[in-house]
């Protein structure tokens, strides 16, 4: 395929925002991602809650997931369960995901020492069997 001069440059910005994924991305996404740069720090929680929870300890648990979000230093933050998808490489295990997108290392580090992130562990940690966390930057 040719491209004439005038529809180069266009078709160069258009093809380069494919290949990084900036194309279907909304103007306003575009804009919060490169505020965020590349020092970007994504916190992903996953937690087992246990089996014999009430209905009153689920709400707790999601209560004090909520609060996590309410931290200073989170740019970002996703609560969700499992989504329907049935192949054999995806683990749906796990009760709940938390998913926080921090600025930086630093602002992930602030999160930490939260004083409402150390009340959800306080509060909290009884209702899981197991959480896992990756961290990726």
């Amino acid at each position: 395929m040719k491209i004439q001069n005038s529809n180069r440059r266009k078709f160069i910005k258009t093809g380069l925002a494919a290949a990084t994924g900036m194309a279907s991305l909304p103007l306003a996404a575009q804009q919060q991602s490169e505020k965020l740069g590349k020092d970007m720090f994504v916190h992903s929680v996953y937690f087992w809650l246990k089996p014999d929870l009430s209905d009153a300890q689920k709400a707790q648990f999601r209560k004090g997931l909520n609060s996590l979000t309410e931290i200073e230093s989170v740019f970002r933050a996703f609560i969700g369960k499992p989504a329907p998808t049935n192949r054999p490489i995806i683990d749906r295990s796990y009760s709940y995901a938390l998913l926080l997108v921090f600025q930086d290392q630093k602002a992930h580090d602030l999160y930490q020492d939260d004083p409402i992130h150390e009340k959800f562990r306080q509060d909290c940690s009884t209702l899981w069997s197991k959480v896992q966390i990756y961290d990726c930057m």
